[in-house]
């Protein structure tokens, strides 16, 4: 399986994070990249550079009004000139009857869901380059390629058509998924990310044509808290279209592999042309943010399990943090998918 990778990455390095009233150094950091790539390795992955793709792909998901805060934020916080090295909201307006602010302190509170989407000054190109990636991966596939591995950082899951959360500022699963369909008539979205993949669920929510499901910590008692509960199945024309499926806190091999039986099911009866699989590598019983037990070899019969559904195959990078068995995880999960396929 080729793998589509670059270094322009390094340029999103955020510090801040709060949690629970900490203020600490954040876990999506530049060195997530250092271990998957060296997971890569161990499994012989090609490297492929991506191609830039332009503002297209990006709008076929987030708004306007979004995509040019992300691209000005920068250069607006530094013209305050009492700013602080990243921007962090400090107020988060109820949208409701409101108006959408001029100034960039209202602005970015506006856009941001929490305090985990620092940005600064080269946040913006980082997240374009992770758009490029996932959708050079899905271009790929549709050019003939069977599954591609699209390394991006940062991770996109929990971002919203015009709202950043979660470490991510535009979602990448999303965005190959929307490319995906200028080929096929239905495409899937399997997320297996620890955290309930609330961002790429509410993109696609009132749509039929993208069907979204993710199995993931209950959300009673992890992030995001107040989205990714079973009832949720959809609205309007997407009603039935999206799938949650949240596992008890401490979940392993087994019963993580019985949720994805529940998956394909859905999937199956779906009969999508393509699948993108958001893959989070943090529901490892080692992952410092985890709240499930998944084990190294557990990670291999997932992405067999995964290649069994025989459809063309878009693997986005989302979570996954600093452990020592952050690549030996990729490893397995590819290996696992190539097995089979």
């Amino acid at each position: 399986m080729k793998a589509v990778y670059t270094e322009l990455h390094r340029s999103h390095d955020p510090q801040f994070f709060l949690v629970r009233g900490v203020v600490t150094r954040t876990t999506e950091q530049p060195e997530r990249a250092d271990r998957l790539l060296a997971g890569l390795r161990a499994g012989e992955h090609t490297l492929v550079a991506p191609t830039a793709f332009g503002q297209g792909p990006r709008a076929r998901v987030h708004s306007p009004e979004y995509l040019s805060f992300l691209a000005e934020a920068w250069d607006a916080w530094s013209a305050l000139g009492d700013s602080g090295p990243e921007m962090i909201a400090n107020m988060h307006p109820v949208r409701n009857a409101g108006t959408y602010p001029t100034h960039i302190v209202g602005k970015l509170g506006w856009h941001t869901i929490d305090t985990s989407c620092p940005i600064g000054p080269g946040t913006w190109a980082a997240a374009c380059s992770a758009t490029d990636v996932a959708t050079t991966a899905a271009q790929m596939v549709m050019d003939g390629e069977d599954a591609v591995y699209a390394l991006c950082r940062p991770p996109g899951h929990h971002a919203y058509r015009d709202l950043a959360s979660g470490f991510c500022f535009l979602n990448n699963s999303a965005i190959a998924a929307a490319h995906l369909r200028l080929k096929h008539e239905r495409v899937a979205i399997l997320d297996v990310d620890v955290h309930h993949g609330n961002g790429t669920q509410g993109i696609f929510y009132e749509r039929s044509d993208v069907l979204t499901v993710s199995i993931h910590a209950d959300p009673t008692f992890f992030n995001p808290f107040v989205w990714g509960y079973a009832h949720e199945r959809g609205a309007g024309s997407g009603l039935g279209a999206n799938l949650n499926v949240p596992l008890a806190i401490g979940t392993g091999d087994d019963g993580y592999i019985q949720a994805l039986v529940t998956a394909e099911k859905m999937i199956r009866a779906f009969e999508p042309g393509a699948l993108v699989v958001a893959l989070g590598l943090d529901a490892s019983e080692h992952d410092p943010l985890a709240g499930l037990a998944v084990t190294t070899g557990g990670f291999g019969r997932i992405g067999s399990a995964i290649a069994r559904l025989g459809l063309p195959t878009v693997l986005v990078q989302e979570g996954g943090y600093l452990s020592d068995i952050l690549g030996k995880n990729l490893t397995s999960v590819l290996a696992g998918f190539e097995a089979v396929r």
